[in-house]
């Protein structure tokens, strides 16, 4: 089956009782997103709001919620995808296994974008960007984000769609200084696809000339944030995972999507920007307000049945963990390709995915010696070089052949693994006074920061514990000593003041344990502000570690050293994982919209007994 429209999908998923229908009026402004978010955490169905308040368009959310409905709405076409890309990675395969592959240059088909001559759903009527559903999602964002945004555009003097770019970066509708119904404001960096066109052209006169599409098949949102090949269009991905070619057509200067819910069309103002932000971001946080390019809107299209299609982004797991899976399985065959030696890799999404990846690679270089590190650090310096996992803070690689059973996707056994096998006399690699994820904050400057590589291999050398000894002793200012897993112990500090305060804390640690400590059994300490809350589960542990703390700055050990320029500890290394002042702000309900949607779900409530 392929979708002619969202509205054909959201009809499929109702038939098989994965749909919530909404008939009751929610406001937009906080209300809706908390709604999303406990629909999402009882692992419920998509959601239909029947009613917003302040818009003539219905809104669907929550339609990615569930791994498996996910599956469920790519169910035709996953495996002939997947046999596509095995087919890019070794086309021999065909001749090898024909019976395997031969509907695959059939379905391939479907990937050429087709340009629609008489139905044209999304020319139906008009409105305004005020007249769109205002999802405001956290109560310090600075105003109605699209977060489900297909941004498109394409080079000057080139109309070649299979080169064009169909992107997912945010889009602002409302607040901070926009004037209403004529600006909109674009998140993005000049990294990007769109911001390659951007750069383009700003060395001609013509108008940069954009589209956003809303809505639309299923795949049209997955597409604009896939991390394809630069030789695949994000069109033709779309129409495979389909089943039916992206249909588009040219009016006015600008390319419609023909099946799209929503169009806004306008051009970016060259050498404008305008202060855009602050938005509840997907590390948890918020990311605060900077300089981003403007759009200026033209008009805004919408299909006869439009459905507005918005996700809510918070700490993951969020909606949009079901697309790191989903790209992991379609893509999981291209690893060994790109990345020579790497057998698999996780960039973990409880920890908001760039602040941790994790790597299992091949060690062969020397195998006739003492086996250290080497293959693998060449596999995580390529990681780190290429692609999205340049974004990478943390990277944590291992040796295969060490556990051949390890698996990236269970921290709690890596974790473990790598503890009782690694040097940190030797196996630290740091990286400073180098760009991380815009969105972490963690860094010393916006975008700035350092990233840390720990690469073991080896036998075990350490048998791991949880255990402390009964005459344990913590400084002044430090309690509540609690343990993760085995080798890894959260101790609980004072507020954060400023660098230099932390810098001799931690030195007042270090020499209080130093004398009563089994650092080897122990090798990993965390300093936090609350232990309680980072050992209850392992999702708050990958977050809070890994999120709060910049490697060059925050990494400290028991008994460390510098030696030609390489710094390492011969005891327990130390991370210091509170929130520093520069942190972005954590995400959090107001009291008036918790106690709003709890009356919704509770006894009485429009909601009760819907999850």
């Amino acid at each position: 089956m392929s979708y002619k429209s969202l509205r054909h999908a959201v009809q499929d998923l109702e038939k098989s009782g994965q749909l919530l229908r909404i008939k009751t009026e929610l406001d937009p402004d906080l209300e809706m997103a908390e709604v999303h978010r406990r629909v999402f955490d009882a692992k419920g169905p998509a959601i239909l709001f029947e009613n917003v308040k302040g818009s003539p368009f219905q809104a669907v959310s929550n339609l990615y919620g569930t791994t498996d409905r996910t599956r469920f709405l790519f169910r035709h076409t996953m495996e002939q995808v997947q046999r596509i890309i095995e087919l890019k990675i070794d086309p021999i395969q065909v001749l090898k296994n024909p019976g395997r592959y031969w509907k695959s240059p059939f379905f391939a088909l479907n990937g050429l974008p087709r340009k629609a001559r008489f139905s044209k759903p999304i020319t139906y009527g008009q409105t305004t960007i005020d007249k769109l559903p205002q999802v405001k999602s956290w109560p310090m964002d600075g105003g109605a984000f699209v977060t489900l945004p297909q941004v498109f555009s394409m080079a000057p003097n080139d109309n070649n769609i299979m080169k064009s770019n169909l992107g997912m970066y945010r889009i602002q509708l409302s607040g901070n200084d926009y004037e209403r119904n004529k600006e909109i404001g674009l998140h993005y960096q000049l990294h990007r696809g769109i911001g390659v066109h951007h750069t383009a052209y700003n060395q001609t006169d013509e108008p940069f000339r954009v589209s956003v599409f809303v809505g639309g098949p299923p795949s049209n949102a997955f597409s604009a944030i896939m991390p394809l090949p630069e030789d695949l269009s994000e069109l033709t991905f779309a129409g495979l995972l389909n089943g039916r070619a992206f249909r588009y057509f040219q009016q006015d200067g600008h390319t419609l999507s023909a099946d799209a819910d929503f169009c806004i069309t306008g051009t970016i103002v060259k050498n404008k920007k305008m202060r855009e932000g602050p938005f509840g971001d997907h590390l948890g946080y918020y990311s605060l307000e900077h300089d981003f390019p403007v759009m200026e809107v033209d008009k805004v299209y919408h299909r006869k049945d439009a459905l507005w299609h918005f996700s809510v982004v918070s700490r993951p797991p969020a909606e949009d963990s079901s697309f790191g899976y989903l790209i992991h399985e379609l893509v999981k065959e291209l690893a060994p390709q790109e990345f020579p030696g790497l057998k698999e890799v996780n960039a973990v999404d409880a920890a908001g995915v760039h602040p941790l990846l994790l790597a299992i690679g091949s060690e062969r270089y020397m195998p006739f010696r003492e086996k250290k590190p080497e293959e693998i650090l060449t596999i995580a310096n390529h990681l780190l070089g290429k692609g999205q996992t340049t974004l990478a803070k943390y990277l944590i690689i291992a040796d295969q052949s060490d556990d051949p059973s390890l698996n990236t996707h269970d921290v709690r056994q890596f974790m473990h693994h790598v503890l009782e096998r690694i040097d940190w006399t030797r196996d630290l690699h740091f990286q400073t006074k180098t760009t991380i994820d815009t969105l972490d904050y963690s860094g010393d400057g916006w975008n700035a920061g350092s990233k840390l590589v720990m690469a073991c291999c080896g036998d075990k050398k350490r048998t791991l514990k949880a255990e402390l000894p009964q005459d344990f002793k913590l400084p002044v200012g430090f309690s509540n000593p609690k343990f993760v897993q085995k080798g890894i112990l959260a101790i609980q500090a004072s507020k954060y003041q400023e660098i230099g305060k932390a810098y001799q804390e931690i030195e007042q640690l270090k020499q209080t344990i130093a004398s009563n400590f089994d650092s080897d059994a122990v090798p990993l300490i965390l300093v936090v502000d609350d232990s309680d809350f980072v050992t209850a589960t392992l999702n708050n542990f990958v977050w809070v570690t890994f999120t709060r703390s910049n490697p060059s700055h925050d990494i400290h050990g028991l008994d460390s050293f510098v030696e030609f320029k390489h710094w390492g500890c011969r005891g327990a290394l130390i991370i210091d994982a509170r929130i520093k002042p520069h942190h972005a702000p954590p995400l959090e309900v107001d009291a008036k919209t918790k106690a709003s949607v709890d009356k919704l779900f509770a006894k009485g409530g429009d909601l009760y007994g819907v999850l």
